[in-house]
């Protein structure tokens, strides 16, 4: 289903994509140094720890951390085009603790960027693909804010009956800027 999620975003915005082996820690540094990105999503495990060891997202050869992470997005805020939109839709990656209120997505609006959508548990594979992609499609009208694109996603998700449950299309939200 990532690939599904993944080629949904790039039918709608374009970009570049790193799967499988070249979603590498390596790689998605370069990236994120040298690519002029106002959006950037990550559909991968995340997962948030006690401690800094037991907090990142999985990359194909190794962790992200959440302090790479903060050091990665926190260049970003200086360049003429900050990051706009980091999406994170792994599972629990806005679950946090005293440490990091809204983890790992609190942790990359507190390095910079504008906003951050992310989940508070785990999420349906085939349910989120959906949904991001819709939300997606809603960013690509400018007269649509963030906040209200993700709440029409979710409303579209909501009017299936196989998603209308809270658990499929309620972990989802958006953190800081929601124009």
């Amino acid at each position: 289903e990532v690939e599904k999620e993944i080629a949904n975003v790039r039918e709608v915005f374009g970009g570049t994509t790193l799967l499988n082996a070249q979603f590498s820690v390596a790689n998605i540094e370069r990236e994120l140094k040298t690519g002029a990105y106002s959006i950037v999503h990550i559909a991968s495990h995340g997962e948030f720890g006690g401690d800094v060891e037991n907090t990142f997202l999985l990359a194909f050869d190794g962790k992200l951390t959440i302090d790479r992470l903060d050091q990665l997005i926190g260049v970003l805020k200086y360049r003429d085009e900050p990051l706009e939109l980091l999406t994170l839709s792994a599972c629990d990656t806005a679950e946090g603790d005293d440490r990091a209120a809204l983890g790992l997505a609190g942790v990359a609006v507190k390095a910079g960027a504008r906003s951050a959508v992310a989940t508070l548990w785990s999420v349906n594979d085939e349910a989120s693909a959906g949904l991001i992609a819709d939300f997606y499609r809603e960013l690509k009208d400018p007269s649509v804010s963030r906040g209200v694109a993700l709440q029409r996603a979710q409303m579209k998700l909501v009017s299936d009956p196989r998603y209308a449950h809270p658990g499929f299309w309620s972990p989802f939200l958006l953190i800081n800027n929601w124009l």
